[in-house]
């Protein structure tokens, strides 16, 4: 069994320790650690965090190869500090049965650069008309306990309440793509003033809300957990607030390009910046930041969405949604919420860590980092300040909103259960 003695690490941001790690777990913390033939990490005060946890992540695998794969998302993820992600259902065949689910799961297992827990389909082919076989994915080898049509809306009333009454029986939860699809035919960008201008089609923020509003009324009703994927507006936040202020079963995620990009980037009409839910206003994104320092928005969640070259680079109306994430999230969360006094690191282990490990019900990580606990961690170099350069990404696609912008923070290192996945900031 390995040791590996970090040296002089800020645990969560505080004073500088040590932290052993032996095998797969912790060992000790504290300062002036020693250990016989152990391998040290000299940390020079960067900042070890938990290993991170993405509820929302795209790995296109099987289907989509061309975008991504098990393999290529997972070096992703471990490049970006990310030891656990969920990945969603919308691949090719879709993750909506027990076979499917299982082979992502085996996928992530062998690679071995971070856990991947798969999100199951909550109706038959996304197509919104029948429910999946929630129960036989819970019950799979995958232990499926999250459900998303992400990418498309369960917009039935019907369909949702039966999915949530389903899930409630196993203490599962439904992760909501909030768009109510009649209000967003042909929507190209948010619905504003620089839409208008750009004569685009404009994505209403109510085509959100309104979704969200109906389904933390049907949260309550049934009783059961519901979270809500990538919420971007103002209004969405005041729904949810006032949902949670009702003791209702409600959780949400927010994107780090929503809290940092607006729809003023539109006017390139560079499609590296259509995304769905789409790029809002400047004070949708400080609503987001404040909604996400007071608890209002639960975590952090990359909506990590890899496409091909080609379905970038064309017209913005042919272009696909989704931008890559994994590798650079922790940089902007540490740009739009340390950097800015909102959030100190300790509360960025919850709100990346901590908070979408229970969501999820992922066991083993989102753990705190002390004796006995699982050997999950980054290293992140928060001194670190530097242009993004997609051509180094692990992940096989590029469409990065960041490219060529400075961001702080850098990680140099990820342990997934005592392993290394990432030393010196390059993959093992």
């Amino acid at each position: 069994m390995s040791k590996i003695l970090i040296r002089g690490a800020k645990v969560l941001g505080g004073e500088p320790q040590d932290v052993l790690i032996d095998g797969e777990v912790v060992a000790a913390v504290g300062t002036g650690l020693s250990a016989e033939g152990a391998e040290v990490v000299e940390a020079g005060g960067k900042v070890l965090l938990p290993g991170l946890v993405d509820l929302h992540t795209h790995l296109r695998e099987p289907g989509r190869e061309d975008s991504e794969t098990v393999l290529t998302g997972t070096r992703a993820a471990a490049s970006g500090g990310y030891t656990s992600v969920f990945a969603m259902a919308n691949t090719f065949p879709v993750a909506d049965t027990a076979g499917v689910v299982e082979q992502v799961w085996r996928l992530g297992r062998e690679h071995g650069y971070c856990d991947v827990q798969p999100i199951g389909a909550v109706t038959v082919g996304l197509e919104g008309r029948k429910l999946a076989e929630l129960g036989a994915m819970h019950e799979s080898a995958a232990g499926v306990t999250v459900f998303s049509d992400d990418g498309k809306c369960v917009d039935d009333a019907v369909i949702m309440r039966r999915a949530l009454e389903y899930v409630k029986a196993f203490d599962g939860v439904v992760a909501q793509h909030a768009q109510e699809p009649r209000l967003t035919e042909g929507a190209q960008m948010n619905e504003g003033v620089v839409s208008a201008e750009l004569g685009l089609g404009g994505w209403p923020a109510v085509a959100e809300e309104s979704i969200i509003a109906r389904d933390v009324l049907l949260a309550e009703h049934v009783g059961s957990r519901v979270h809500i994927c990538h919420l971007s507006t103002a209004g969405s936040v005041e729904i949810v607030r006032w949902a949670k202020s009702r003791g209702i079963r409600v959780t949400a995620e927010v994107t780090p390009h929503h809290l940092l990009l607006t729809d003023e980037l539109v006017r390139s009409y560079n499609p590296v910046f259509k995304v769905n839910p789409p790029l809002r206003t400047e004070r949708d994104v400080l609503t987001l930041r404040e909604a996400l320092a007071d608890g209002t928005i639960d975590i952090v969640a990359t909506d990590h969405a890899p496409h091909p070259h080609e379905d970038k680079d064309c017209e913005w109306a042919a272009a696909a949604m989704g931008m890559v994430g994994l590798e650079t999230a922790l940089s902007v969360v540490q740009e739009t919420m340390v950097d800015t006094g909102l959030l100190g690191w300790a509360d960025v282990a919850d709100r990346m860590s901590f908070a979408p490990a229970r969501i999820g019900r992922a066991t083993g990580h989102g753990r705190p980092v002390s004796a006995g606990e699982p050997a999950n961690l980054t290293l992140l170099d928060t001194a670190y300040r530097g242009p993004v350069d997609p051509a180094g990404f692990a992940s096989r696609s590029r469409n990065t909103p960041y490219e060529g912008r400075e961001l702080p923070g850098r990680v140099t290192h990820t342990w997934l259960r005592g392993k290394a996945t990432l030393v010196d900031g390059k993959l093992t």
